[in-house]
Formats: C-alpha cells, sequence, structure tokens
C-alpha cells in the first residue's frame, strides 16, 4: 500500500517542519503540524535568537524541488566571501569562489520561517496547530500528548507516524532516549554565543560591505556579522563559556566594555547597544547531537535538527535539515510502510549529517584562528587555482560543501582530507603562488583524485 495517502503529524513548525509539510502535502499527503510557540507569522521580531541564516546550493535546491523559491528569493542577501577584520583595522576579502554562483546568502530566519508556513497553510492547505507543546508519548498505544495551551487541554495524537521537526533540543528525542528505545547524546562545545547588532546607518543603509560575511578572528573568540534587509547586522560573538577570558568572566558593564572595545576596536563605534545587549540577551548553546536510530519501530522518526544538530561554523546547519526534506520525500516514494522508510532514512542519512558534523567542528578552529594565517591563505589561493586547472578532479572541500548540492558530504570530507594534504605539501616552503611546481601538482592529483563525476555517480548508484 502506498504511502501517499497517509495522515501525518509534524511536531515543529520551524523552517524544517514547513518545509517537510510542503513536500509531503504536494504528494498527496494530509499534513497537520503541532507548535509549542505562537504563529510566528505575527511577530514582529526575533531578538536576542538567531535572526538570519546562511542559504547556500543545498538548500535552494530543496525549496526550487519544492516550489517555493520563488517566493524566498527577495529575502536572500548574496554574500561573495569572508571579509577578514585584522586587530589593527585592516581589512581583506576571501572569495567564497571563484564563479557568478559562488555565493551564499544571508536570510531572516523569521522571514524564512514566516513564507514557507505561508506557503505551506494557503497553497498547501496544511493544518497548523500553534502553542501546542509535546508534552509525552505513550509508545505502546502508539499516541502522543499534546497540550492546547489556550484550551488548556491535552490532545491523543495518532503516531501513524509524527515525525519530529523540533529542533537541537527536541522533548521527543530526549523522551525516546530516556525510555531506551534510541541513543542519544548531546555533545557541547567550550564556547557559547550572544547575538549583538549593528544598525542601520541614519540613511537606513548598511555601514560596512554588505555582500560578504565579517569576520573578526581573534585566536580563542570571534565575532562575525551578516546582513538583514534593513539595513542592519547581526553580529554573532563567539567566546569561551569559562576562563580568564569567557561569557563567565565578563560580569559588569566596565569589563565588558574594556573586553569589546580592545578586541573589536573598529567595529565597537558601530554598535551603540552592545553592551545592554550582552547583558540582556541569552548565551546561546553551541553542541552536536548524535542520535541512532532516528525512528522507533514506524511511530516517530526525527527529522533535521533533533536527529543530527551541529555547530553553525560551516553555514550548513538549515541547508543539511532542508536537504532531509528532499531525501524524505525521495523515501517516501519507494516504500509502503513506515518503518522501511525511516530505516532507509536513516541509512541514508546519517553518514552524510555525521560528515558535516564533523566538518562544522573543524570549519570553528578555521574561522576564528586559520583565516588570519598567511599559511592558511596561500593554500587557498592554490586551491582555487588548483580548481581552474584541473576542475573535474580538485574542488576546494568548502566548494563542495557549499556550491555542490549533487555531491554528498561523506565524499565532500573524503577528498577534502587528500586535498588538505596536497595543499600543505605543495605550499611547503613556499611563499606565493610561484613558489608552487605545478607539475608535480597535476601528476599527483591525477594520481590521488578520481574525476568528481565518475566518482560522484558511482556512489549515488
Amino acid at each position: 500500500m502506498s504511502l501517499s495517502r497517509s495522515e501525518v503529524g509534524i511536531v515543529g513548525a520551524g523552517p524544517t517542519g514547513a518545509l517537510l509539510a510542503i513536500f509531503l502535502q504536494r504528494l498527496g499527503m494530509k499534513v497537520e503540524i503541532y507548535e509549542r510557540r505562537s504563529d510566528p507569522r505575527k511577530e514582529l521580531s526575533a531578538s536576542g535568537r538567531s535572526i538570519n541564516l546562511a542559504l547556500a546550493d543545498r538548500g535552494i535546491h530543496a525549496l526550487a524541488r519544492a516550489g517555493v523559491i520563488g517566493d524566498i528569493i527577495p529575502a536572500m542577501l548574496p554574500l561573495r566571501g569572508r571579509l577578514i577584520h585584522a586587530p589593527d583595522g585592516a581589512t581583506s576579502l576571501q572569495p567564497y569562489g571563484q564563479r557568478p554562483n559562488e555565493v551564499i546568502h544571508a536570510i531572516s530566519r523569521l522571514r524564512l520561517n514566516q513564507t514557507l508556513l505561508d506557503v505551506a497553510v494557503r497553497r498547501h492547505g496544511v493544518q497548523v496547530h500553534f502553542e501546542h507543546p509535546l508534552e509525552d508519548a505513550d509508545f505502546t498505544g502508539a499516541v502522543a500528548h499534546i497540550r492546547d495551551l489556550r484550551q488548556n487541554r491535552v490532545l491523543g495524537v495518532p503516531m501513524h507516524p509524527l515525525l519530529l521537526c523540533d529542533g537541537a533540543a527536541s522533548p521527543m528525542r530526549r523522551l525516546m532516549s530516556s525510555r531506551g528505545l534510541i541513543d542519544a547524546r548531546e555533545t557541547e562545545l567550550d564556547h557559547g554565543y550572544k547575538e549583538l547588532t549593528i544598525p542601520a546607518g541614519v540613511d537606513g543603509r548598511h555601514r560596512i560591505a554588505k555582500d560578504a560575511l565579517h569576520i573578526w578572528p581573534r585566536g580563542n573568540h570571534m565575532l562575525i556579522a551578516l546582513p538583514n534587509e534593513d539595513g542592519s547586522f547581526t553580529a554573532t560573538l563567539f567566546l569561551p563559556q569559562r576562563g580568564a577570558v569567557s561569557f563567565q568572566s565578563l560580569a559588569d558593564a566596565n569589563a565588558i566594555e574594556r573586553f569589546l572595545s580592545s578586541s573589536f576596536p573598529d567595529v565597537r563605534a558601530l554598535m551603540p547597544n552592545c553592551v545592554a545587549e550582552f547583558q540582556n540577551h541569552p548565551t546561546g548553546f553551541l553542541g552536536t547531537v548524535y542520535a541512532s536510530p532516528w525512528h522507533y519501530r514506524g511511530m516517530a522518526g526525527l527529522v533535521g535538527d533533533s536527529a543530527h544538530a551541529i555547530v553553525p561554523f560551516h553555514g550548513q546547519g538549515m541547508n543539511c535539515c532542508f536537504e532531509d526534506c528532499v531525501e524524505f520525500a525521495e523515501c517516501v516514494r519507494r516504500h509502503s510502510s513506515w518503518d522501511a522508510l525511516f530505516a532507509e532514512f536513516g541509512t541514508r542519512r546519517k553518514p552524510q549529517t555525521d560528515a558535516i558534523a564533523a566538518m562544522a567542528l573543524e570549519n570553528y578552529l578555521e574561522m576564528r584562528e586559520r583565516v588570519a594565517d598567511p599559511c592558511f591563505q596561500l593554500q587557498q589561493a592554490l586551491a582555487l587555482e588548483l580548481e581552474k586547472r584541473h576542475p573535474q578532479r580538485f574542488i576546494p572541500r568548502y566548494s563542495m560543501v557549499m556550491f555542490h548540492h549533487e555531491i554528498p558530504y561523506l565524499l565532500a570530507q573524503q577528498r577534502g582530507s587528500i586535498q588538505t594534504q596536497l595543499l600543505a605539501g605543495l605550499t611547503a616552503g613556499a611563499a606565493t603562488l610561484a613558489d608552487v611546481d605545478f607539475a608535480r601538482a597535476e601528476s599527483e592529483i591525477k594520481s590521488r583524485l578520481a574525476p568528481i563525476m565518475q566518482e560522484q555517480l558511482s556512489d549515488r548508484a
């Protein structure tokens, strides 16, 4: 029996839950979403939370497959590279790629969520129940207990199935884990984050370049800034939770002021409210979620961050979740039972999400420290040059992840490891690209890297 006429419940009306609902409704299913928060379409802001995200090729591909990219494009702000801010105020741009389409896009999380929900409800008839948090579940009777906060009553929602798109702190994942139904763990990074604001200028325009991701790398901490549509920037400070210079140690306004002024003098003047924001905004959690399996007996399945939340340092959290939605929809077409579908979905996706989780952690060190290293900068320049000379064999790992949705994360990780070794060897003792032995580079690339399309198609078969 086909699953295409199934009734499906989704917990979580964030971007992942809304996009998954669109995919499933398009396949003929009847979808109902249960969300603990109020309707974000009625909100004006999300102060103190992540208010913009990085949308890259994988996410764009998923939105296009769902038929909603046209609704999203007006909110996308293209970024062509990283603009590095040195302590002395000097800046340098490190392009993301070398083709016009090799950009990432900043997008308001709130506007993206509002648009996806509006499309799901108005265009596809998805029913959404706001202020309906999940409280418990009876896995013997296959019923979830969801509280209707408006009516102060508990609803029994059949899990036939219930898809959990309720984020990194998923109550259902923790419930399933506590009852021994799945194995799950949350690994916390020893750094946290706070969001600050660079307001628009008096003319409503951006006060620093709006076509770049700004990074102030400072070794064990860093500040980044992404543009918003209204001319402002969301600046995110990443800092150790504990230690000599940490969120714990910055306990009063004077200490905060001294730290921000000494670490980021060029941008401090552009953030008039940063001390108050530092004191009032919550310190965000950074961590990775690992779970196995992602489902229980065809009743409940984890999708997106609830299954595999990652740290944000590769700009792939949302993109990876959207890729889940594409894969899940493809699995629906191939199966007649939810248990079999969940099993294949987890088997196909978990190696990929494990790979991007590892790469995201590695990218944190790169962003806060290595981007300012001349040796790293030379290797990045060499990587782009080798891509020009050997486009079917050498694609920088960052580009494979960000600009090639057809290349699986695991393959990007595997090839990236080989390429890192090649770059290190080719730049040993080199000061500029003119010092690189390109004949040796060609020989090593041909011997160690198969043509990418041939290997990728074999992997997909």
